[in-house]
């Protein structure tokens, strides 16, 4: 199978000596039709900017490049790769914007002054669910991006769809995620598709923004989640002690039971903490 005309991928990694950093949590996905996959389930059009973060050597960055679209940006740290990226980008002249920076330390509003962005990546390891809090995070809202198409490790992206029905990997980052995400998962990726194999699975997880989630302060809802997470299997009148205000004034007129644990709480009960939790802290009730 052949998406362009550029080199192979492993000749490319070969010339450029371009061996995988186990420190940066490089894996190298070589199966087009894999990267091809991934990226037409972002649903990519000809207006579509798409960001890309860890690009690598390009692999999926060549599979979004052939369906068209209006632009995309790569933000790669590791400076070894920005000659193969270069040589993707002459390949596609006026297309590829490549950013060598660490996605970490960018302001993600930078942006904002393109239309129909998605964010499409092979994430990093790493940071993986630092960079997706922070996207979901981000500020204004709704945000400066239409949608994420991110891979992940297979346990943490069971983590960012699951439900109370699924109390194993329900916690911080299933209610973070869908207060304001509509986050599924949509297939899984075997370790054999990468060079070098990781010792997990991975799999792909699509999420778009909820245009007016339910209100409240990202602090809050943190506040409320480490606490009632932190001691799980504890009840809340116990778990939430830790907040600095009363539990039982902070569980009233709520409709939640003290004695409920934190994996039995829906996300609208959970931003109904946080925003009580703002009211006794600022002294409105």
């Amino acid at each position: 199978m052949s998406i362009d005309t550029l080199p192979p991928l492993r000749d490319v990694i070969r010339r450029f000596e371009l061996q995988a950093s186990k420190a940066l949590g490089q894996n190298y996905l070589f199966d087009l039709n894999l990267t091809s996959r991934i990226a037409r389930s972002a649903g990519i059009t000809p207006e579509t900017t798409v960001i890309e973060v860890g690009p690598g050597p390009g692999g999926l960055t060549r599979a979004i490049l052939a369906l068209s679209p209006k632009k995309i940006i790569v933000i790669e740290k590791d400076p070894r790769f920005i000659p193969a990226l270069e040589e993707i980008s002459a390949h596609y002249p006026g297309l590829m914007t490549i950013l060598n920076e660490d996605a970490l330390s960018i302001d993600w509003n930078r942006f904002s002054g393109h239309k129909h962005i998605k964010i499409v990546s092979n994430l990093p390891y790493n940071i993986g669910t630092e960079l997706l809090t922070r996207w979901i995070g981000v500020e204004p809202w709704p945000p400066f991006y239409e949608s994420m198409t991110l891979m992940f490790q297979r346990e943490v992206a069971l983590r960012i769809v699951a439900t109370p029905e699924d109390p194993r990997e329900y916690g911080r980052l299933a209610v973070f995620s869908t207060w304001r995400t509509e986050a599924r998962l949509l297939f899984d990726v075997s370790p054999s598709a990468f060079i070098p194999p990781p010792k997990v699975t991975s799999s792909i997880v699509h999420l778009v923004p909820r245009t007016d989630p339910l209100p409240c302060l990202q602090s809050d809802l943190e506040a409320v989640t480490r606490n009632a997470f932190g001691q799980r299997r504890k009840m809340l009148r116990q778990s939430l002690k830790g907040m600095g205000v009363d539990p039982a004034a902070l569980l009233a007129n709520t409709d939640i039971d003290e004695t409920a644990r934190a994996e039995t709480l829906s996300v609208m009960q959970f931003v109904t903490l946080a925003q009580r939790y703002r009211q006794l802290k600022s002294g409105t009730v």
